[in-house]
Parts: structure tokens; C-alpha cells; sequence
């Protein structure tokens, strides 16, 4: 694949899961399938298709550029930046944003959007 191609991948009809365009990695944003979990479940569980999209882009956490969060609940926030700190421990921490928002499934506490290189 040439840097100037687009790369979709786990598209469908709606979005992709993540594209990659010139060595970046820009995924969707990611949600919980379990919403019967507490929000640091919700938030393990985000973490974990993160590195399972990076991983098929060709990139790891170690390589994240930007992130967002959007939290459902502003008290949930020292739960949340407690994990994402274990969660980056010995990986240079992307620029960042933490957003409260109404999330469109009101039983997803958490939705996390990152960027990426994969060079």
C-alpha cells in the first residue's frame, strides 16, 4: 500500500473502525459491549478494542497522537483518569480531551476516540 492510499478497515455501511492514511491510524470511537459493567469495566473493556484496532493498523498505545474521551458522568472522571494513567504507565501520553456528553446508548458510561502513527 502507497503512503497516499486510504486504508478502511472493519468498515461498514455507517463508519469504519479505522483508517489509515499517510503512516496515521485515526479510529472510531470506541464503546463498551457490556454495559452491565461499572464504569472502569466499561472503560478496561474500551481499552482493550483500542489496542486490538491499533494492532490491526499496524500501531500500539505507544504510538498514540491524540485521544478523546467522552465521559457520560463528570464524577466518573477520577475513576477514569486513574485507569487511562495505569493504562498509559511507560508509554508517552498522547494530547488529550475529556468531554462530558450524552452518549446515544444511555447505557455507555464511557467512549474513547484516539489518533495514531503507525510508522
Amino acid at each position: 500500500m502507497s503512503q497516499s492510499e486510504i486504508q478502511r478497515l472493519n468498515s461498514n455501511q455507517v463508519m469504519s473502525g479505522v483508517t489509515v492514511f499517510n503512516q496515521v491510524a485515526y479510529l472510531s470511537g470506541q464503546v463498551p459491549d457490556d454495559t452491565q459493567l461499572d464504569v472502569a469495566g466499561q472503560t478496561q473493556q474500551v481499552f482493550g478494542k483500542i489496542e486490538q484496532l491499533l494492532a490491526l493498523a499496524g500501531s500500539d498505545k505507544s504510538k498514540l497522537l491524540s485521544a478523546q474521551l467522552f465521559v457520560k458522568n463528570l464524577e466518573d472522571f477520577q475513576t477514569i483518569n486513574a485507569l487511562w494513567v495505569e493504562w498509559m504507565n511507560g508509554f508517552g501520553t498522547p494530547a488529550r480531551a475529556t468531554i462530558q456528553a450524552d452518549l446515544v446508548n444511555p447505557d455507555w458510561l464511557i467512549e474513547i476516540s484516539v489518533i495514531a502513527a503507525t510508522n
